[in-house]
């Protein structure tokens, strides 16, 4: 596709001052849709750093320093306006850079990212593929490792900062095109509303352990403790805004995890806790005690799926076949519709699985039932699967 005139060729400015900003976001209140992306950094911090945003209409790009200008009131109010979209690529890092930075819920939202999986382009598709197969341009990463807090800011950064909405206008135009033509948006609609739930955003400490890698070795009760020594740390983090990993690693957090210290020199033992200071200290062991006393009934509930047996991984091997079948000739992307978890909770229990919902129900669910009741089969044509 040839890129949208209106939108390569829109004028772009930097906003540096309140007036400045007022002024852009006037006039941006009378469009129907905003392209939008972040800056920022975090890699010594716990909060992000917002650093710049960009925004763009079908006629004007800006980038909006932050940094510079200390009321982003007249942009936040403009990210809540209901009547404009606002277009992102991969939303979810900058709704949380969004909500922690100028404490705004953005609403509505359209995802470039997730729409392109319905439209025939792979899941998590990346924004310079996405802006190469609709618009025929390559983006160039020159400033990808920029130390965005710096200024000021020259030209080639701001070229590179503006290109990550420059495009979305007309993409955005041309995907609601295309999910009308096909009769895709009511699947997407609920996929958005999940992606885009402010919730995911917002931090809760005692959810932290769900988060937690290699957690999968835990028992119920040491689980119990994970999300007493999770929620510890990221409180921890949070006050002294460091990264958790600072606090404490994810391996050291598991390991405490099994050997529930209860007392400052037995938590010591674990390697990796010697930059604890004694008084964190003090409050994780507090918090690995909390976690054993856990009543029994209020354990988080360990979600495994049991290893299946040769003939189970068969069958599922049978409807993943299926299932990429239904993706190509869809356009959807596999992943999207089902993992082989999804497959495997189909067959184990049809009845509650996603599967059987909705939209996937409709795309692949009620085929796969057929496979597995024996009504349709496989075969192999031009070396090509079929269905029977």
């Amino acid at each position: 596709m040839l890129p949208n005139r209106r939108t390569t060729e829109s004028s772009t400015v930097y906003l540096s001052t309140q007036s400045e900003l007022a002024a852009f976001c006037e006039r941006a209140a009378s469009q129907k849709v905003l392209a939008v992306d972040t800056e920022f950094l975090r890699e010594k911090t716990y909060y992000p750093k917002l650093c710049l945003v960009q925004v763009a209409t079908s006629e004007e790009i800006a980038a909006v320093d932050p940094i510079l200008i200390e009321d982003l009131s007249p942009l936040a109010a403009l990210f809540e306006d209901d009547s404009v979209t606002k277009v992102f690529h991969a939303c979810t890092q900058d709704i949380e850079v969004l909500l922690d930075g100028m404490g705004c819920v953005c609403a509505p939202i359209f995802d470039t990212q997730l729409a392109a999986a319905f439209l025939g382009l792979r899941q998590q598709v990346s924004y310079g593929s996405l802006v190469e197969a609709y618009c025929g341009v390559h983006l160039a990463k020159a400033e990808s490792l920029t130390d965005w807090s710096r200024r000021p800011l020259d030209p080639e950064q701001l070229r590179y900062a503006e290109d990550d909405v420059r495009y979305l206008p007309g993409i955005y135009d041309r995907m609601m095109s295309q999910l009308v033509e096909r009769d895709r948006l009511s699947w997407l609609a609920p996929e958005m509303e999940a992606l885009c739930d402010p919730a995911r955003a917002r931090r809760e400490p005692r959810e932290a352990y769900l988060r937690l890698k290699r957690s999968g070795s835990l028992t119920r009760r040491q689980l119990a403790v994970a999300r007493e020594v999770c929620a510890w740390r990221e409180e921890c983090a949070a006050r002294r805004d460091i990264p958790r990993k600072w606090v404490a690693s994810d391996e050291v957090v598991v390991e405490i995890c099994k050997r529930t210290p209860s007392s400052v020199e037995r938590l010591r033992r674990v390697r990796g806790t010697d930059q604890i200071p004694e008084v964190d200290a003090r409050e994780l062991v507090r918090a690995v005690a909390r976690g054993v006393a856990c009543p029994a009934s209020e354990c988080p509930r360990v979600v495994r799926h049991a290893r299946p047996s040769a003939e189970t991984e068969g069958v599922i091997d049978l409807m993943y076949a299926v299932l990429r079948l239904v993706s190509e000739k869809s356009g959807v992307a596999t992943q999207l519709i089902a993992t082989r978890d999804d497959l495997m909770d189909f067959l184990t229990d049809r009845d509650h699985a996603r599967l059987a919902t909705s939209w996937r129900w409709e795309l692949a669910g009620h085929t796969l039932d057929r496979l597995l009741s024996g009504e349709v089969g496989l075969t192999v044509k031009e070396g090509r699967i079929e269905l029977l």
